[in-house]
């Protein structure tokens, strides 16, 4: 007997990285349902201001929904507070909004990322009902379970006693203000290009040294923030993605990559 549901899952998949001057927000552009592909390119973020983005994997009409409704109240803040909502501001907003819907949720996966009022990037990561909490990095959707290992991978410290490796690169381009470079879509998910290799990198100190008082973890964790440059993040993104779509029915055709950096 076929038996009707109120929701469908589409596919997708989303990342998110947050960097200490940077933030990438990416999501692949494929909408299917079954073994049928609805289209090829599909938007599955919604841009809230200069610096804050939500992406959504799930379910289409329910994504659509919560965008227009989170869109609705971000202008409706601006207009209010005559500034735009920062992005932990809309991240609490997000996670209200989905709790508010808990006795018949939102079918989506959401990641808000953007940067926070010192310029850091910040990742929040949800659950259906809007638990969420602050993140270095994250994904979202069907490609989850294939993306999350080489995210783990190339940007999680080997123990929670040590901090990640620090990377130290300049930005080419100094200046003031915030800029979102143009959404650039990568169509060609076959990249050959290595990962990044941490064992290239200065060795970390033991344990014990970051449990000194000079090394500890302040009121923002250290995990909360990559340590990758920003060009080798996006580089991390292309590769998790061409990974993911080799496997992931779900995830494919294009995908769109935004960069937030203060500038």
């Amino acid at each position: 007997m076929a038996r009707w549901s109120p929701y469908d899952l589409n596919g997708g998949t989303c990342i998110a990285i947050g960097g200490e001057d940077y933030c990438i927000v990416a999501a692949s552009t494929r909408l299917s349902t079954g073994f049928s592909i609805l289209t090829s390119d599909k938007s599955m973020i919604l841009q809230v201001n200069d610096k804050c983005m939500i992406a959504s994997a799930g379910f289409d009409g329910d994504r659509s929904q919560l965008h227009k409704v989170l869109n609705f109240r971000s202008v409706n803040y601006e207009h209010f507070h005559k500034k735009p909502m920062s992005c932990p501001a809309m991240a609490q907003m997000l996670g209200n909004t989905l709790y508010y819907k808990r006795f018949f949720p939102y079918y989506t996966f959401n990641l808000c990322a953007g940067l926070d009022d010192q310029g850091r990037g910040c990742v929040y990561t949800y659950d259906a009902i809007g638990s969420h909490e602050r993140v270095g990095y994250s994904c979202q959707g069907s490609g989850k379970d294939l993306v999350q290992p080489v995210l783990d991978n190339q940007l999680k410290a080997p123990s929670i006693l040590e901090l990640p490796p620090k990377v130290t690169t300049q930005d080419e381009n100094p200046g003031k203000g915030c800029l979102i470079s143009s959404p650039h879509k990568e169509s060609s998910f076959f990249n050959n290009t290595g990962l990044h290799n941490p064992s290239q990198e200065s060795p970390r100190p033991p344990a014990s040294a970051s449990l000194t008082p000079s090394n500890r973890i302040e009121s923002l964790p250290q995990t909360a923030i990559t340590s990758l440059s920003k060009e080798e993040a996006l580089e991390t993104v292309k590769i998790a993605f061409s990974a993911a779509s080799e496997r992931d029915i779900y995830t494919g055709d294009a995908v769109e990559i935004f960069t937030m950096t203060e500038q």
